[in-house]
């Protein structure tokens, strides 16, 4: 009997020591929890920002093409406006 328990105890050291062992890998890498999550959640972080990013940027061209085509109307408009006047 006191044999099982002397040999039980072994693993258990053994457990306990794997597990200490694993605990100073992870604080080896900090943005991961041995899951994934913690770094996966940072990658979406990017990817939301990069998104962020490309819409603030589409907007952006949007915007300047739609000032450029205001400003083509506004000078036709405005040549129309001469050639009526010298016609009339």
């Amino acid at each position: 009997m006191a044999m099982r328990s002397a040999i039980g105890g072994i693993p258990r050291l053994s457990q306990s020591a794997a597990i200490a062992g694993g605990a100073a890998r992870r604080s080896a890498r900090p943005f991961s929890d041995g899951k994934g999550r913690v770094l996966s959640e940072e990658e979406r972080a990017k990817e939301s920002v990069y998104i962020q990013k490309m819409e603030k940027e589409k907007m952006e061209k949007m915007k300047h093409k739609a000032e450029k085509e205001k400003e083509k109307t506004e000078l036709e408009k405005a040549e129309k406006k001469q050639e009526e006047t010298y016609k009339g």
